[in-house]
């Protein structure tokens, strides 16, 4: 990844999350996929007329954890194609609306399991304040939301609106504690809890502002010396301070917990300092476990990963992330627990939906 520039100038007061932002990086729209390069090169026969069962993922093509899944399904004859965001406009596409197949590029394809990663439409390469650029947005998030919600494919993680309040709320049901939160545009006057808080994005924690070029949005102290009664031009997530002992990332997929022990010295230390951060691999305590397999049933999620943080002698939760990325996990830790259990889990979700449609 290379750096990307700065974010322009801002019209009003700069918002808090972007005060003394520097983080950036430019993704790199290069494709890597091994399935992809292989049958572009003619390197594989092609199957008779017959459409091929595939596994479809919509992502973009930095997504190296779709990469590493290409390679493994491979291993095992599964044909895996991909829709990335940033590499879609001269794409050979056509799907059909009363069967359960596409085109893509020369190849018929009848997909039996589908994910959406990281198909972000502010990767597409266009210029969305232009008619053209607004079009090609409208078009794709049309067609990649059918995608995505066809009854006739299976799906991996086919929820859809889980924000972050939501999570904090049904967290909070399932029995796990939460920071006190409030969503405001006033910062500097909502202090739940009463002592110190930490701001943080209500949404997404990277902004891409121009195609390619990406942002952080990570938390950061409330300093209402600074913030004071000023207004926020869009809604803020504030929530109480927690003096924790450690942080826990767990990788759900399905009912398995893969669960690492994260230390830094700040929020922001994962992307800012990486190389600071220490990662460990630990057992899920036998109640929590109960809780976050519950808590995964409820929001139908496959593959995700949970934040919590260990304060006293209870787990708060933070926020799960649906597009998660496992692979720098894995390997600041010296493992490839997550890798083999996810591809384990597509391959068998895989084999279970074709066994089902008869292909």
């Amino acid at each position: 990844m290379a750096a990307a520039g700065s974010a322009g100038s801002a019209v009003g007061p700069v918002p808090l999350l972007l005060q003394g932002q520097d983080y950036a990086y430019r993704s790199a729209t290069t494709g890597l996929d091994f399935q992809e390069r292989m049958f572009a090169a003619d390197l594989v026969a092609d199957a008779p007329g017959d459409p091929v069962p595939c596994v479809l993922v919509l992502a973009r093509a930095a997504d190296m954890e779709m990469n590493a899944l290409s390679l493994a399904l491979a291993e095992h004859d599964v044909r895996m194609v991909r829709i990335d965001a940033d590499r879609c406009l001269d794409l050979a596409l056509t799907v059909y609306h009363d069967a359960p197949l596409l085109e893509l590029g020369r190849w018929l394809l009848r997909p039996v399991l589908v994910w959406e990663r990281h198909f972000d439409l502010t990767a597409l390469p266009v210029d969305p304040t232009t008619a053209h650029g607004s079009y090609v947005r409208e078009q794709w998030a049309a067609v990649s939301g059918w995608l995505t919600s066809r009854a006739d494919w299976e799906h991996i993680n086919p929820a859809r609106g889980l924000d972050r309040m939501t999570q904090l709320r049904d967290a909070r049901a399932f029995g796990l504690p939460v920071p006190r939160s409030v969503v405001t545009t006033m910062p500097g006057r909502s202090r739940p809890g009463g002592g110190r808080c930490v701001v943080k994005t209500a949404g997404r924690h990277l902004l891409e502002p121009r195609p390619g070029a990406l942002r952080g949005l990570f938390p950061r102290p409330l300093d209402v010396r600074r913030s004071g009664a000023g207004r926020e031009p869009a809604p803020v997530l504030v929530q109480e301070h927690l003096d924790a002992d450690h942080e826990l990332r767990v990788f759900a997929v399905d009912d398995r917990l893969i669960a690492y022990r994260v230390r830094k010295l700040d929020p922001a230390q994962l992307w800012v300092d990486p190389e600071a951060v220490t990662v460990e691999p630990v057992e899920v305590p036998d109640a929590l476990a109960a809780k976050l397999r519950a808590l995964r049933r409820h929001w139908r999620l496959h593959v995700a990963a949970f934040d919590l943080l260990r304060v006293a002698d209870d787990w708060y939760f933070l926020e799960v992330n649906v597009n998660c990325d496992w692979r720098w996990f894995e390997e600041r830790a010296g493992g490839t627990e997550v890798s083999d259990a996810v591809h384990r889990s597509v391959r068998e979700r895989f084999a279970a939906a074709t066994a089902t449609t008869g292909w």
